[in-house]
């Protein structure tokens, strides 16, 4: 199956309610690859790369989120593999 890469935007109440912990077991039971990290606007931003089957499971988990969050959008935009290793968190902007 083919992979894709998508760059993924989420917005709502996404920031302090373990969005990012979460969304990383869950990429990582997906065999989803990337990163994910908070951004200064309260967003969520990750890069994930994965067959189209399970990148279609993991952004349905991207609209939920664990309990605790809200999310009020989610924007995807396709790119060029980059062929990540594994899903981390970023945890600061360098």
């Amino acid at each position: 199956m083919l992979k894709q890469h998508l760059n993924i935007t989420v917005q709502g109440r996404v920031q302090g309610v373990s969005y990012r912990f979460s969304t990383k077991a869950v990429a990582d039971q997906l065999g989803v690859r990337g990163f994910i990290k908070n951004e200064a606007d309260g967003s969520v931003y990750i890069e994930a790369e994965a067959d189209e089957w399970n990148m279609q499971l993991f952004l349905d988990w991207c609209h939920e989120g664990p309990t605790g969050a809200i999310v009020t959008s989610v924007k995807t935009d396709e790119a060029e593999l980059k062929n990540y290793r594994n899903f981390e968190i970023v945890k600061k902007n360098l």
